[in-house]
């Protein structure tokens, strides 16, 4: 993951060797969080597996904080779904 941006709460995350699959997904999770003003993915080109994920937070909250928040809300919920289905 490589993070650009001129300052920490607005940033953008570039995801090698992921798609809409994760993307929408973890968009989902960060906008839960109402600390976030902005989040949003777009993928650079049909051929390139590659998306760029924007966070832009409200005040003085760093824009990775939310986004680690959102990966590990993802991996947890799920988990509830393979254990649900298991």
């Amino acid at each position: 993951v490589q993070a650009d941006g001129t300052d920490g709460n607005c940033v953008t995350f570039v995801l090698h060797d992921e798609d809409h699959t994760l993307g929408n997904s973890l968009r989902y999770m960060v906008m839960k969080n109402p600390d976030v003003e902005f989040c949003g993915y777009c993928i650079t080109h049909p051929s390139e597996s590659k998306i760029n994920f924007r966070i832009q937070t409200r005040g003085a909250l760093p824009a990775v904080e939310p986004f680690r928040k959102g990966l590990n809300d993802l991996m947890g919920v799920c988990q509830h779904v393979l254990n649900t289905f298991e």
